[in-house]
């Protein structure tokens, strides 16, 4: 008969930064989609100027804008199985 151990994978907790008192939650959000409207804006306007490499500066920066907004909430692992 051969014994089983379990499976001990050590985790490193990340530190939580604590939001300010004088921000509310959905400001950072808010604010992202501001910034990623301007960055459209602002992205057309070049590519309409003819400055490509500028125009695509600006759309990699909506994009990464979009992506921060995309991964707001909690993820997926986190909801399955929360850290403890």
């Amino acid at each position: 008969m051969t014994a089983f151990s379990p499976l001990v994978v050590p985790t490193q907790k990340r530190p939580v930064s604590a939001p300010t008192p004088d921000a509310a939650p959905g400001d950072d959000g808010q604010r992202l989609e501001l910034e990623k409207a301007q960055l459209d804006r602002g992205a057309r306007a070049a590519a309409e100027a003819g400055n490509i490499a500028e125009s695509a500066r600006l759309i990699l920066k909506a994009l990464d804008c979009e992506r921060r907004l995309a991964s707001r909430g909690p993820q997926i692992l986190q909801l399955i199985k929360p850290r403890g």
